[in-house]
């Protein structure tokens, strides 16, 4: 084993550096060895994912995420850039799952298919995709640690106190308790941004769907707090 892959842990998430240069399945092989020497560390834990050295696709990073987490016992809770913005995703994070108990929640691993549905009484985490004519229905909030092209709704209970996040967002319909998403031309969802991380949560009684950032983080988390005042 090289030092292709170097592992560092910083506060709530892990950095991964990778060699640039190796080829792709090679650079798979050598974490999918090092997690499994490794990934007993780590634990049970939930962490926010860095990965730096290599440009990777999305489709490169969903793979490098499946190879970790099959690996090790290791949560992946979302892809983050540079440490200080992780520091402050995942301050922002802890806050929004401490609305919930800590038993509540669940997970499922794989791609949803066109016809098929997944209903929770809680929150979800889903690692797959979405595809077109498939959907997914929250009582609370749902993270797809992939990319959301069908039907998404969270607040299943027509509670619109809750949030969607996902790695690509280009749904067929998006709705947060009972509320629905409506783009228009001013809004800042660009083609370029569905192909990025997104978050989508309720402000002023519509849906706002904006890149993931440590500012916006922030506002989401006020506007819940906002909406719990009022219940």
């Amino acid at each position: 084993m090289n030092n292709s892959i170097i592992i560092k842990s910083f506060q709530n998430g892990i950095s991964v550096s990778l060699d640039p240069d190796i080829d792709f399945q090679e650079l798979i092989n050598e974490i999918e060895e090092k997690f499994q020497q490794t990934g007993k560390f780590f634990k049970d834990a939930k962490v926010a994912l860095s990965l730096t050295g290599r440009n990777l696709t999305d489709s490169e990073e969903k793979q490098i995420v499946d190879a970790i987490m099959h690996n090790s016992s290791l949560t992946i809770i979302c892809l983050v850039g540079k440490d200080e913005d992780n520091r402050h995703f995942m301050k922002s994070l802890q806050k929004l799952e401490n609305r919930n108990k800590a038993n509540e929640g669940q997970f499922f691993r794989g791609t949803l298919k066109e016809g098929q549905t997944l209903e929770s009484e809680t929150s979800l985490t889903i690692i797959g995709d979405i595809c077109k004519g498939a959907t997914v229905m929250a009582m609370k909030d749902i993270i797809v640690l992939g990319s959301i092209y069908g039907k998404a709704y969270a607040g299943d209970n027509g509670k619109s106190g809750h949030f969607i996040y996902a790695l690509e967002m280009n749904p067929e319909v998006l709705q947060i308790g009972d509320i629905k998403y409506r783009p228009t031309k001013s809004s800042l969802w660009t083609k370029k941004s569905k192909n990025e991380s997104c978050i989508a949560y309720v402000s002023e009684n519509k849906v706002i769907m904006e890149q993931v950032s440590k500012d916006i983080m922030n506002k989401m988390q006020i506007e819940l707090e906002k909406y719990e005042k009022k219940i």
